[in-house]
């Protein structure tokens, strides 16, 4: 499972190789038709006391015996002593491997985006010895997929438009039509990939929290029963009375369908702590017109906290 922003960021490019066709394209870089992409050990150390790593590695091969070498790093912030780093792995990796390297940096804001395109120079003033040029991924180039057919066309796509527009407005519209292509699959070991991919690299911003009430929302319309991960562990944390989750999903989804919801019935779902009741709401939320639809045939709430 991916456990770090930083990993997931760059993890997906190891994981959906995929990735680079789409990529290149947006680039405007030409990638070689059918290429072969290998995983290559991200260590670049010469001096073992003096670590050096990549994120990722990749080696790209054309049928025709052609190749390069593919670093990708994952970027959140400016950082002075990774770009000097950066230099350092392009001009080892081409000494070493005798092959064109080229180094593609994965941002999540416009004022990373653009200082990682560099040029980032050594030298002397007035002449440069060595010149570094990185490609770059951010919210200012990649775009905004919201549509849930385009991006159940490419899911891996889909994903990195979400990693890169975390921290934009348009986030929800982004994560809502992923997790829509995601339901469509019917897939639950996809569903389960990409819901721990996107959960560690969207990391502390604003779409992570969306993420979380979306993925609950399609695991339980779309696979529910299916033992897919993601399913398993909303149920541990229910079985531990932690119910808010499956509330905050089902105002969501109304949401979502435009659903009028009444101050009364969303004091109703938020203060329910049974989980049968909540779970029944939930699947009336799909053929509901209004909220109250969800407690028809039901008897009057009972007290603040006691559910039904």
């Amino acid at each position: 499972m991916v456990t770090s922003q930083h990993e997931a960021s760059h993890r997906i490019f190891q994981d959906r190789p995929e990735l680079l066709t789409p990529v290149f394209r947006l680039l405007g870089v030409a990638l070689p038709e059918n290429p072969t992409v290998e995983v290559i050990t991200p260590d670049l150390t010469e001096t073992r006391p003096i670590e050096r790593r990549v994120d990722t590695l990749l080696r790209v091969s054309a049928p025709n015996g052609r190749a390069f070498l593919l670093v990708v790093e994952a970027q959140q912030r400016k950082d002075r002593e990774k770009a000097e780093s950066w230099g350092y792995y392009l001009t080892y990796l081409y000494s070493k491997y005798h092959i064109p390297a080229l180094l593609l940096v994965v941002c999540q804001d416009k004022a990373t985006s653009t200082w990682a395109l560099g040029p980032f120079r050594i030298g002397v003033e007035g002449w440069t010895a060595l010149s570094v040029h990185p490609l770059v991924l951010g919210p200012d180039n990649v775009p905004m997929i919201i549509d849930p057919e385009e991006a159940a066309r490419d899911l891996p796509f889909a994903a990195l438009s979400a990693f890169t527009h975390a921290r934009g407005p348009e986030h929800k519209a982004i994560l809502e039509a992923l997790v829509t292509a995601l339901g469509s699959t019917g897939d639950g070991k996809t569903f389960d990939y990409y819901w721990q991919m996107l959960d560690a690299g969207l990391g502390d911003t604003p779409a992570r929290a969306a993420w979380k009430d979306l993925v609950k929302m399609a695991a339980d319309i779309y696979f529910p029963g299916q033992g897919t991960l993601a399913e398993e562990l909303f149920l541990e944390g229910e079985a531990k009375g932690e119910v808010k989750g499956e509330a905050k999903a089902i105002l969501r989804f109304l949401e979502l369908r435009g659903v009028p919801i009444s101050p009364t019935a969303r004091e109703r779902i938020m203060t329910c702590t049974d989980v049968p009741t909540l779970d029944r709401w939930l699947d009336r939320t799909t053929t509901a017109t209004d909220a109250d639809d969800l407690f028809s045939d039901e008897e009057d709430p009972q007290p603040q906290g006691q559910g039904e």
